[in-house]
Protein backbone atom coordinates (compact mmCIF):
# COMPACT_ATOMS: atom_id res chain seq x y z
CA UNK A 1 0.00 0.00 0.00
CA UNK A 2 1.16 3.55 -0.72
CA UNK A 3 2.58 5.08 2.49
CA UNK A 4 0.11 8.01 2.40
CA UNK A 5 -2.86 5.69 1.81
CA UNK A 6 -1.75 3.49 4.69
CA UNK A 7 -1.24 6.50 6.95
CA UNK A 8 -4.71 7.90 6.21
CA UNK A 9 -6.35 4.53 6.77
CA UNK A 10 -4.51 3.99 10.06
CA UNK A 11 -5.31 7.42 11.49
CA UNK A 12 -8.87 7.78 10.17
CA UNK A 13 -10.57 7.79 13.58
CA UNK A 14 -8.17 10.39 14.93
CA UNK A 15 -8.67 12.62 11.90
CA UNK A 16 -12.45 12.47 12.33
CA UNK A 17 -12.12 13.40 16.01
CA UNK A 18 -10.00 16.40 15.05
CA UNK A 19 -12.62 17.55 12.56
CA UNK A 20 -15.38 17.16 15.16
CA UNK A 21 -13.36 19.19 17.68
CA UNK A 22 -12.76 21.95 15.12
CA UNK A 23 -16.45 22.11 14.16
CA UNK A 24 -17.29 22.48 17.87
CA UNK A 25 -15.44 25.82 17.95
CA UNK A 26 -17.93 28.49 16.74
CA UNK A 27 -16.39 31.06 14.40
CA UNK A 28 -19.11 33.28 12.94
CA UNK A 29 -17.40 36.30 11.39
CA UNK A 30 -20.70 38.08 10.70
CA UNK A 31 -21.54 38.30 14.41
CA UNK A 32 -18.14 37.75 16.04
CA UNK A 33 -19.32 34.63 17.87
CA UNK A 34 -16.26 32.63 18.91
CA UNK A 35 -13.85 34.40 16.55
CA UNK A 36 -11.13 35.17 19.09
CA UNK A 37 -11.13 31.60 20.36
CA UNK A 38 -11.23 30.24 16.80
CA UNK A 39 -8.16 32.22 15.72
CA UNK A 40 -6.26 30.77 18.69
CA UNK A 41 -7.49 27.28 17.83
CA UNK A 42 -6.48 27.70 14.17
CA UNK A 43 -3.01 28.72 15.31
CA UNK A 44 -2.77 25.54 17.39
CA UNK A 45 -3.84 23.45 14.38
CA UNK A 46 -0.95 24.90 12.38
CA UNK A 47 1.46 24.05 15.19
CA UNK A 48 0.17 20.45 15.25
CA UNK A 49 0.76 20.28 11.51
CA UNK A 50 4.43 21.20 11.86
CA UNK A 51 4.09 24.81 10.76
CA UNK A 52 5.56 27.87 12.39
CA UNK A 53 2.49 30.03 13.08
CA UNK A 54 1.77 33.71 13.37
CA UNK A 55 -1.35 35.82 13.55
CA UNK A 56 -1.49 38.66 11.02
CA UNK A 57 -3.75 41.41 12.25
CA UNK A 58 -6.08 43.28 9.88
CA UNK A 59 -8.64 45.99 10.55
CA UNK A 60 -11.12 43.11 10.87
CA UNK A 61 -10.62 39.49 11.89
CA UNK A 62 -7.01 38.30 11.56
CA UNK A 63 -5.32 35.92 9.18
CA UNK A 64 -3.70 32.90 10.80
CA UNK A 65 -0.55 32.00 8.85
CA UNK A 66 1.79 29.02 9.12
CA UNK A 67 5.06 28.29 7.30
CA UNK A 68 7.30 25.27 6.79
CA UNK A 69 10.46 24.86 4.74
CA UNK A 70 10.83 22.36 1.93
CA UNK A 71 12.97 21.72 -1.16
CA UNK A 72 10.37 22.30 -3.87
CA UNK A 73 8.46 25.37 -5.07
CA UNK A 74 6.80 27.66 -2.55
CA UNK A 75 3.13 26.65 -2.33
CA UNK A 76 0.52 28.81 -0.61
CA UNK A 77 -2.55 26.93 0.64
CA UNK A 78 -5.62 29.08 1.34
CA UNK A 79 -8.56 28.25 3.58
CA UNK A 80 -10.86 30.10 5.97
CA UNK A 81 -11.67 29.45 9.59
CA UNK A 82 -14.84 31.54 9.76
CA UNK A 83 -18.26 30.03 9.07
CA UNK A 84 -21.78 31.16 8.27
CA UNK A 85 -24.29 31.80 11.07
CA UNK A 86 -26.20 28.69 12.09
CA UNK A 87 -29.51 29.93 10.67
CA UNK A 88 -32.86 28.54 11.89
CA UNK A 89 -31.96 26.13 14.70
CA UNK A 90 -35.26 24.28 14.28
CA UNK A 91 -34.18 23.15 10.81
CA UNK A 92 -31.06 21.39 12.12
CA UNK A 93 -31.35 17.70 12.95
CA UNK A 94 -28.53 18.11 15.48
CA UNK A 95 -26.91 21.19 17.09
CA UNK A 96 -24.89 23.13 14.47
CA UNK A 97 -21.73 23.38 16.58
CA UNK A 98 -21.85 19.80 17.86
CA UNK A 99 -20.50 17.48 15.18
CA UNK A 100 -22.60 14.34 14.68
CA UNK A 101 -21.92 11.41 12.33
CA UNK A 102 -24.89 9.92 10.48
CA UNK A 103 -24.90 7.69 7.39
CA UNK A 104 -21.21 8.19 6.69
CA UNK A 105 -21.36 11.98 6.96
CA UNK A 106 -20.33 14.45 9.61
CA UNK A 107 -22.96 17.13 10.21
CA UNK A 108 -22.20 20.56 11.67
CA UNK A 109 -21.55 24.14 10.64
CA UNK A 110 -18.20 24.36 8.87
CA UNK A 111 -17.80 20.64 8.14
CA UNK A 112 -17.53 21.25 4.40
CA UNK A 113 -17.22 25.04 4.34
CA UNK A 114 -14.41 25.24 5.15
CA UNK A 115 -13.00 23.58 8.25
CA UNK A 116 -13.13 20.05 6.89
CA UNK A 117 -11.49 20.99 3.61
CA UNK A 118 -8.60 23.01 5.00
CA UNK A 119 -8.12 20.43 7.77
CA UNK A 120 -7.68 17.81 5.02
CA UNK A 121 -4.89 19.98 3.58
CA UNK A 122 -3.26 20.29 7.02
CA UNK A 123 -3.52 16.55 7.64
CA UNK A 124 -1.84 15.97 4.26
CA UNK A 125 1.13 18.00 5.52
CA UNK A 126 1.30 15.83 8.63
CA UNK A 127 1.07 12.66 6.56
CA UNK A 128 3.93 13.75 4.29
CA UNK A 129 6.15 14.73 7.19
CA UNK A 130 5.42 11.58 9.19
CA UNK A 131 5.87 9.26 6.20
CA UNK A 132 8.90 10.87 4.56
CA UNK A 133 10.51 13.06 7.21
CA UNK A 134 9.99 16.34 5.37
CA UNK A 135 7.62 18.19 3.06
CA UNK A 136 8.25 18.04 -0.70
CA UNK A 137 7.67 21.81 -1.03
CA UNK A 138 8.01 25.00 0.92
CA UNK A 139 4.51 25.62 2.25
CA UNK A 140 2.64 28.61 3.65
CA UNK A 141 -0.90 28.05 4.91
CA UNK A 142 -3.19 31.09 5.11
CA UNK A 143 -6.43 30.77 7.07
CA UNK A 144 -8.75 33.72 6.48
CA UNK A 145 -11.12 34.93 9.20
CA UNK A 146 -13.40 36.95 6.92
CA UNK A 147 -14.29 34.83 3.88
CA UNK A 148 -17.95 34.56 4.85
CA UNK A 149 -18.24 38.36 4.95
CA UNK A 150 -16.47 38.92 1.63
CA UNK A 151 -12.81 38.95 2.78
CA UNK A 152 -12.66 42.77 2.72
CA UNK A 153 -9.09 42.88 4.02
CA UNK A 154 -7.49 39.84 2.39
CA UNK A 155 -6.28 41.32 -0.92
CA UNK A 156 -4.63 44.36 0.63
CA UNK A 157 -3.02 42.28 3.38
CA UNK A 158 -1.64 39.71 0.94
CA UNK A 159 -0.41 42.42 -1.43
CA UNK A 160 1.67 43.75 1.45
CA UNK A 161 3.10 40.24 2.00
CA UNK A 162 3.96 39.59 -1.66
CA UNK A 163 7.72 40.13 -1.36
CA UNK A 164 7.89 38.33 1.97
CA UNK A 165 6.04 35.26 0.71
CA UNK A 166 7.67 35.09 -2.76
CA UNK A 167 5.36 32.21 -3.67
CA UNK A 168 5.25 30.18 -6.89
CA UNK A 169 1.73 28.72 -6.86
CA UNK A 170 -1.41 28.74 -4.71
CA UNK A 171 -3.97 26.05 -3.89
CA UNK A 172 -7.32 26.07 -2.14
CA UNK A 173 -10.02 23.53 -1.31
CA UNK A 174 -13.47 25.08 -0.96
CA UNK A 175 -16.87 24.32 -2.40
CA UNK A 176 -18.32 21.03 -3.68
CA UNK A 177 -17.01 18.74 -6.37
CA UNK A 178 -18.41 19.01 -9.87
CA UNK A 179 -22.12 18.17 -10.12
CA UNK A 180 -21.23 15.16 -12.27
CA UNK A 181 -18.82 13.96 -9.55
CA UNK A 182 -15.91 14.12 -11.98
CA UNK A 183 -12.51 15.06 -10.47
CA UNK A 184 -11.93 18.69 -11.40
CA UNK A 185 -9.41 21.48 -10.90
CA UNK A 186 -10.91 24.96 -10.81
CA UNK A 187 -8.93 27.63 -12.61
CA UNK A 188 -10.86 30.63 -11.36
CA UNK A 189 -13.89 32.05 -9.64
CA UNK A 190 -16.47 34.64 -10.57
CA UNK A 191 -16.47 37.88 -8.66
CA UNK A 192 -19.57 39.29 -6.99
CA UNK A 193 -21.23 42.63 -6.31
CA UNK A 194 -24.09 42.33 -3.82
CA UNK A 195 -26.37 45.31 -3.32
CA UNK A 196 -29.79 46.50 -2.19
CA UNK A 197 -32.11 48.84 -4.05
CA UNK A 198 -34.53 50.67 -1.78
CA UNK A 199 -37.48 52.70 -3.07
CA UNK A 200 -39.43 54.81 -0.58
CA UNK A 201 -43.00 56.00 -1.06
CA UNK A 202 -44.93 58.74 0.71
CA UNK A 203 -43.42 58.00 4.13
CA UNK A 204 -46.31 55.94 5.52
CA UNK A 205 -48.49 52.95 4.66
CA UNK A 206 -51.75 54.00 2.96
CA UNK A 207 -55.09 52.25 2.47
CA UNK A 208 -55.08 50.94 -1.11
CA UNK A 209 -58.72 51.89 -1.70
CA UNK A 210 -58.53 55.43 -0.39
CA UNK A 211 -55.10 56.20 -1.84
CA UNK A 212 -54.78 53.93 -4.89
CA UNK A 213 -53.87 55.89 -8.05
CA UNK A 214 -52.93 58.82 -5.76
CA UNK A 215 -50.06 57.85 -3.45
CA UNK A 216 -46.86 56.62 -5.14
CA UNK A 217 -46.41 52.87 -4.92
CA UNK A 218 -42.71 52.05 -4.32
CA UNK A 219 -43.29 48.38 -5.08
CA UNK A 220 -44.42 49.12 -8.61
CA UNK A 221 -41.59 51.60 -9.07
CA UNK A 222 -39.08 48.98 -7.96
CA UNK A 223 -40.52 46.35 -10.31
CA UNK A 224 -40.39 48.79 -13.23
CA UNK A 225 -36.79 49.67 -12.37
CA UNK A 226 -35.75 46.01 -12.26
CA UNK A 227 -37.42 45.52 -15.64
CA UNK A 228 -35.01 48.05 -17.14
CA UNK A 229 -31.99 46.11 -15.84
CA UNK A 230 -32.50 42.70 -17.49
CA UNK A 231 -34.38 41.87 -20.69
CA UNK A 232 -36.90 39.03 -21.12
CA UNK A 233 -34.24 37.03 -23.02
CA UNK A 234 -31.79 37.32 -20.11
CA UNK A 235 -29.51 40.09 -21.43
CA UNK A 236 -28.18 42.46 -18.76
CA UNK A 237 -29.14 46.00 -19.80
CA UNK A 238 -26.94 47.99 -17.40
CA UNK A 239 -24.70 50.08 -19.63
CA UNK A 240 -20.99 49.61 -18.93
CA UNK A 241 -21.35 46.71 -16.48
CA UNK A 242 -19.33 44.45 -18.80
CA UNK A 243 -16.35 46.76 -19.30
CA UNK A 244 -13.08 44.85 -19.31
CA UNK A 245 -14.46 41.33 -19.81
CA UNK A 246 -11.77 39.11 -21.32
CA UNK A 247 -13.10 36.57 -23.86
CA UNK A 248 -12.57 32.91 -23.04
CA UNK A 249 -9.59 31.34 -24.78
CA UNK A 250 -9.97 28.29 -27.05
CA UNK A 251 -8.47 26.15 -24.26
CA UNK A 252 -11.04 27.45 -21.77
CA UNK A 253 -13.89 26.83 -24.21
CA UNK A 254 -12.63 23.29 -24.77
CA UNK A 255 -12.46 22.73 -21.01
CA UNK A 256 -16.05 23.92 -20.63
CA UNK A 257 -17.21 21.60 -23.41
CA UNK A 258 -15.54 18.62 -21.71
CA UNK A 259 -17.24 19.14 -18.35
CA UNK A 260 -20.26 16.97 -17.55
CA UNK A 261 -23.64 18.69 -17.69
CA UNK A 262 -26.13 18.28 -14.87
CA UNK A 263 -28.82 20.68 -13.69
CA UNK A 264 -31.67 18.51 -12.44
CA UNK A 265 -34.13 21.34 -13.18
CA UNK A 266 -37.52 20.99 -14.85
CA UNK A 267 -36.90 24.27 -16.67
CA UNK A 268 -33.98 26.66 -17.11
CA UNK A 269 -33.46 30.39 -17.25
CA UNK A 270 -33.92 32.14 -20.59
CA UNK A 271 -30.19 32.82 -21.07
CA UNK A 272 -28.72 31.07 -24.14
CA UNK A 273 -25.95 28.49 -23.99
CA UNK A 274 -25.14 25.22 -22.27
CA UNK A 275 -25.18 24.91 -18.48
CA UNK A 276 -21.40 25.16 -18.26
CA UNK A 277 -21.24 28.11 -20.68
CA UNK A 278 -23.83 29.97 -18.60
CA UNK A 279 -21.75 29.45 -15.46
CA UNK A 280 -18.85 31.27 -17.10
CA UNK A 281 -20.98 34.35 -17.92
CA UNK A 282 -21.78 37.38 -15.76
CA UNK A 283 -25.16 37.24 -14.02
CA UNK A 284 -27.71 39.61 -12.56
CA UNK A 285 -29.93 37.96 -9.94
CA UNK A 286 -32.75 39.27 -7.78
CA UNK A 287 -32.22 37.47 -4.47
CA UNK A 288 -35.30 38.75 -2.66
CA UNK A 289 -38.13 41.29 -2.87
CA UNK A 290 -39.91 42.74 0.15
CA UNK A 291 -42.10 45.61 1.26
CA UNK A 292 -41.08 45.09 4.92
CA UNK A 293 -44.71 44.30 5.77
CA UNK A 294 -43.98 41.60 8.36
CA UNK A 295 -45.37 39.05 5.88
CA UNK A 296 -48.91 40.29 6.57
CA UNK A 297 -49.96 41.11 2.98
CA UNK A 298 -52.48 43.79 3.92
CA UNK A 299 -54.42 45.73 1.27
CA UNK A 300 -52.19 48.77 1.43
CA UNK A 301 -49.83 50.88 -0.62
CA UNK A 302 -46.49 50.10 1.03
CA UNK A 303 -44.16 52.76 2.39
CA UNK A 304 -40.99 51.09 1.12
CA UNK A 305 -39.88 48.35 -1.28
CA UNK A 306 -36.48 46.64 -1.21
CA UNK A 307 -34.74 44.33 -3.69
CA UNK A 308 -31.63 42.40 -2.67
CA UNK A 309 -29.56 41.65 -5.78
CA UNK A 310 -26.20 40.31 -6.82
CA UNK A 311 -24.13 40.31 -9.96
CA UNK A 312 -21.53 37.61 -10.59
CA UNK A 313 -18.54 38.87 -12.55
CA UNK A 314 -16.47 37.19 -15.25
CA UNK A 315 -12.72 37.51 -15.76
CA UNK A 316 -11.61 41.07 -16.52
CA UNK A 317 -14.55 42.82 -14.84
CA UNK A 318 -13.91 45.00 -11.81
CA UNK A 319 -16.25 45.56 -8.89
CA UNK A 320 -15.75 49.34 -8.89
CA UNK A 321 -16.79 49.57 -12.55
CA UNK A 322 -19.88 47.43 -11.97
CA UNK A 323 -20.96 49.45 -8.93
CA UNK A 324 -20.57 52.70 -10.90
CA UNK A 325 -22.62 51.25 -13.77
CA UNK A 326 -25.42 50.11 -11.43
CA UNK A 327 -25.58 53.49 -9.68
CA UNK A 328 -25.64 55.35 -13.00
CA UNK A 329 -28.43 53.12 -14.35
CA UNK A 330 -30.59 53.54 -11.24
CA UNK A 331 -30.01 57.29 -11.19
CA UNK A 332 -31.03 57.51 -14.84
CA UNK A 333 -34.24 55.46 -14.50
CA UNK A 334 -35.42 56.12 -10.92
CA UNK A 335 -33.35 58.90 -9.29
CA UNK A 336 -35.03 58.67 -5.87
CA UNK A 337 -34.09 54.97 -5.48
CA UNK A 338 -31.20 54.23 -3.13
CA UNK A 339 -28.39 51.76 -3.90
CA UNK A 340 -26.50 50.25 -0.94
CA UNK A 341 -23.52 48.00 -1.67
CA UNK A 342 -23.36 44.96 0.64
CA UNK A 343 -20.38 42.88 -0.53
CA UNK A 344 -17.66 42.98 -3.17
CA UNK A 345 -15.31 40.32 -4.46
CA UNK A 346 -13.12 40.47 -7.56
CA UNK A 347 -13.07 37.67 -10.15
CA UNK A 348 -9.94 35.57 -10.58
CA UNK A 349 -8.68 33.70 -13.60
CA UNK A 350 -5.81 31.25 -14.20
CA UNK A 351 -5.35 29.86 -17.71
CA UNK A 352 -5.09 26.12 -18.50
CA UNK A 353 -1.49 26.55 -19.70
CA UNK A 354 -0.32 28.48 -16.62
CA UNK A 355 2.65 27.15 -14.61
CA UNK A 356 1.94 23.92 -12.71
CA UNK A 357 -1.59 23.61 -14.17
CA UNK A 358 -1.01 20.24 -15.81
CA UNK A 359 0.96 19.01 -12.78
CA UNK A 360 -1.99 19.70 -10.47
CA UNK A 361 -4.50 18.24 -12.94
CA UNK A 362 -2.53 14.99 -13.29
CA UNK A 363 -2.14 14.66 -9.51
CA UNK A 364 -5.85 15.21 -8.85
CA UNK A 365 -6.64 12.73 -11.62
CA UNK A 366 -4.26 10.02 -10.42
CA UNK A 367 -7.12 7.54 -9.88
CA UNK A 368 -9.53 8.87 -12.50
CA UNK A 369 -8.75 11.49 -15.18
CA UNK A 370 -9.53 15.02 -13.99
CA UNK A 371 -10.99 17.95 -15.90
CA UNK A 372 -10.30 21.67 -15.80
CA UNK A 373 -13.14 23.93 -14.69
CA UNK A 374 -12.37 27.41 -16.12
CA UNK A 375 -14.34 29.13 -13.36
CA UNK A 376 -16.46 28.06 -10.42
CA UNK A 377 -19.98 29.37 -10.54
CA UNK A 378 -19.62 30.92 -7.10
CA UNK A 379 -17.24 33.49 -5.67
CA UNK A 380 -14.21 33.22 -3.43
CA UNK A 381 -11.50 35.78 -2.57
CA UNK A 382 -8.97 34.05 -4.83
CA UNK A 383 -8.05 37.34 -6.53
CA UNK A 384 -6.19 38.08 -3.31
CA UNK A 385 -3.86 35.22 -4.29
CA UNK A 386 -3.65 35.63 -8.06
CA UNK A 387 -3.45 39.43 -7.97
CA UNK A 388 -2.14 40.07 -4.47
CA UNK A 389 0.63 37.46 -4.67
CA UNK A 390 0.97 37.30 -8.45
CA UNK A 391 0.72 33.50 -8.68
CA UNK A 392 -1.44 30.97 -10.54
CA UNK A 393 -4.10 29.44 -8.30
CA UNK A 394 -5.79 26.04 -8.49
CA UNK A 395 -8.93 24.93 -6.69
CA UNK A 396 -9.25 21.32 -5.54
CA UNK A 397 -12.81 20.87 -4.32
CA UNK A 398 -13.24 18.03 -1.84
CA UNK A 399 -16.78 18.25 -0.43
CA UNK A 400 -19.85 16.42 -1.71
CA UNK A 401 -22.29 18.19 -4.04
CA UNK A 402 -25.00 18.12 -1.37
CA UNK A 403 -22.82 19.47 1.45
CA UNK A 404 -25.51 22.08 2.21
CA UNK A 405 -22.95 24.78 2.85
CA UNK A 406 -24.61 27.94 4.28
CA UNK A 407 -27.75 25.90 5.05
CA UNK A 408 -29.00 23.85 8.01
CA UNK A 409 -27.55 20.33 8.21
CA UNK A 410 -24.27 21.23 6.53
CA UNK A 411 -22.28 18.02 6.12
CA UNK A 412 -19.14 16.40 4.73
CA UNK A 413 -19.01 12.81 3.49
CA UNK A 414 -16.25 11.24 5.54
CA UNK A 415 -15.00 9.11 2.66
CA UNK A 416 -14.42 12.36 0.75
CA UNK A 417 -12.71 13.90 3.77
CA UNK A 418 -10.24 11.01 3.95
CA UNK A 419 -9.79 10.92 0.16
CA UNK A 420 -9.13 14.67 0.26
CA UNK A 421 -6.14 14.12 2.56
CA UNK A 422 -4.66 11.69 0.05
CA UNK A 423 -5.36 14.00 -2.90
CA UNK A 424 -3.82 17.03 -1.17
CA UNK A 425 -0.70 15.02 -0.36
CA UNK A 426 -0.40 13.76 -3.97
CA UNK A 427 -0.64 17.31 -5.32
CA UNK A 428 2.18 18.53 -3.06
CA UNK A 429 4.32 15.55 -4.00
CA UNK A 430 3.77 16.26 -7.70
CA UNK A 431 4.59 19.95 -7.26
CA UNK A 432 7.75 18.99 -5.40
CA UNK A 433 8.88 16.76 -8.27
CA UNK A 434 8.00 19.43 -10.85
CA UNK A 435 9.83 22.20 -8.99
Amino acid sequence: MDPIDEYVARHGDRHERELAEWVAVPSVSATGEGMVEAAAYARELLVRSGLTPRVVETVGWPLVVGHAAGPGPHVVIYGHYDVQPAGPLGEWDSPPFEAVIRDGRMFGRGTGDNKGQHLAQLLALRALRDCFGQLPCEVTVILDGEEEIGSPNLASTLAGMRTELNADVALYSDGPVNAGYEPTVSLGVRGVVSFEITVRGAGAVFHSGNWGNVAPNPAWELVWLLGTMRSPDGRILIEGYDAGITPLTPAELAALAALPVSSGLDRMDVVAGSVNERLALPTFSVNSLTCLDNNEHRTVIPAVAVARCDMRLAGGQRTTTVVEAVRAHVNRHLPHAEVTVKALMEPSRTLPDAPFAQVVLDAVGADRPALFEPAMGGSLPIAGLTDGLGVPCYGIQLANVDERNHAPNENFELRRFHAGIRTAARVLQALGRAG
